[in-house]
């Protein structure tokens, strides 16, 4: 924690300006020596400052200089950042003369590392920093965002003084009997332990909301071969991305996208045509399609509506019965042939990859299946890592045990044990306590810089 870091903050490349930022105990006496400008060990706090980078009397770049003493900054040491012209050369030049003079280069996301490490951040803070980095879309920022002001990590807090607060009422009636406490009963804690295990379920119920916002969907174009999967990939997203000719099986490999359905994020992945086939190359691609079915979170089913419906694609559609789809009659500009009959129960959306809202239908049904207007419309206050989850579904182990041993009237001593490790649970999502192997893990994910 006493080391003096440094690391370029900005993307490395041709630009206006790149930005190498520097943290730690003696950063601000390190640039000083080769600033040309002035003393910067006596310059007020968050201030900025002309000069140039001076290495061995030569000039290597003209620089605004911010200076942050601590406590006020992000990482609650001194901060200097190098405000240089954008270049490779320049910025790394830049960087290579600070290493010589007494930095050390920052691992990836060790300046957020910092922060959490001197208590600016807790650990949900920390990791929000990077969804909001990440982030691609409206939503997912302000989601991320959300995060970052403390939103969620104030339920937690607020979840964990309860079962404080539970737990030392216990203590005081079974430690010190003397005193004029209230007796807690066990028809009290049942009810005190009901009401936080309330809170942690609807957390872990709207999960799926957070990954969502993340995350976003990741939906499967699947069907026959020359059913129009490519043109419906490439009309969504508004490119070629695809190759798309009238020979079936044209589509070998999965081919994906990205677009945004109401500021969500939603992975479009093509795949070849499923059929039966002696192509030993169309038949890797088969494989393949039949692979992502698997890890889809929706389906697209797609079928042509000038086309007759064949055993094989009920054979299909019954395959997938009970997984989350919309079958699409692509074609619906074309004659009719398709017996929907045989679709009963299946969600169906008609359109086309002709007219510029052919699309609009299956983009409706998509937001419509995924609830967007009900996920936008809440307070963002989601889980959204498999870290933040398991964690509380841990605590809600712990209380539901806890109340098992209410119903039982076991000893309430025998009950604070349960308590407590929900208690722990819920400071480990924020880092109260963690492992070190945790936060290497956590920050790797970063960038450098960050």
């Amino acid at each position: 924690m006493n080391e003096n870091i440094c690391a370029i903050s900005t993307a490395l490349g041709i630009g206006a300006i790149s930005i190498v930022r520097c943290s730690g105990p003696d950063v601000i006496a390190i640039v000083d020596r080769i600033f040309s400008g002035k003393n910067l060990n006596e310059v007020p706090s968050h201030t900025i400052h002309y000069g140039y980078i001076v290495d061995n009397g030569e000039k290597i770049d003209e620089v605004l200089v911010s200076v942050m003493r601590a406590p006020k900054t992000f990482t609650k040491e001194d901060i200097v950042e190098i405000n240089c012209h954008g270049g490779i050369t320049t910025t790394n030049k830049v960087l290579e003369i600070l290493l010589l003079n007494g930095c050390r280069l920052a691992d990836p996301g060790e300046f957020t590392k910092k922060a959490f490490l001197n208590g600016r951040i807790d650990l949900v803070e920390a990791e929000s920093i990077n969804d909001l980095i990440e982030s691609e879309t409206e939503e997912s920022r302000k989601y991320a965002m959300n995060r970052l002001e403390g939103n969620l990590s104030q339920l937690i807090v607020k979840d964990r003084q309860k079962i404080l607060e539970l737990q030392a009422k216990l203590e005081v009636n079974y430690d010190y009997p003397e005193y004029d406490a209230p007796d807690m009963t066990h028809e009290l804690v049942r009810s005190e332990l009901s009401e936080i295990k309330r809170d942690l379920s609807d957390l872990l119920k709207n999960a799926q909301n957070g990954r969502l916002l993340k995350n976003g969907i990741d939906v499967a174009l699947v069907g026959r071969p020359n059913v129009g999967k490519s043109s419906i990939l490439n009309h969504l997203l508004d490119e070629n991305r695809a190759i798309v000719t009238d020979v079936a099986g044209t589509t070998r490999d999965i081919i994906e996208g990205k677009i945004s359905i109401s500021g969500i994020h939603i992975n479009l992945i093509d795949t070849a045509g499923i059929r039966k086939t002696d192509d030993v190359v169309e038949k890797i691609g088969v494989d393949k399609s039949l692979e992502v079915l698997k890890n889809a979170d929706l389906i697209i089913y797609v079928l042509s509506n000038n086309d007759e419906l064949t055993a094989e694609d009920i054979t299909q559609l019954t395959a997938i019965k009970n997984v989350k789809k919309i079958v699409f009659i692509n074609k619906c500009d074309l004659e009719d042939k398709i017996d929907l009959d045989k679709l009963d129960g299946e969600i169906i959306v008609r359109g086309n990859t002709v007219s510029p809202e052919g699309l609009d239908p299956l983009k409706a049904k998509i937001a419509e299946l995924f609830n967007f207007s009900e996920i936008k419309s809440k307070n963002y206050n989601y889980l959204s890592n498999a870290r933040e989850i398991s964690l509380v579904r841990q605590a809600v182990q712990a209380i539901d045990s806890a109340l098992t041993g209410v119903e039982e009237e076991i000893p309430l001593e025998m009950i604070s044990v349960d308590i407590k490790s929900a208690f722990d649970s819920l400071g480990d999502i924020l880092g109260v306590t963690y492992k070190d192997e945790l936060l290497d893990e956590l920050f790797s994910k970063f960038c450098l810089g960050k």
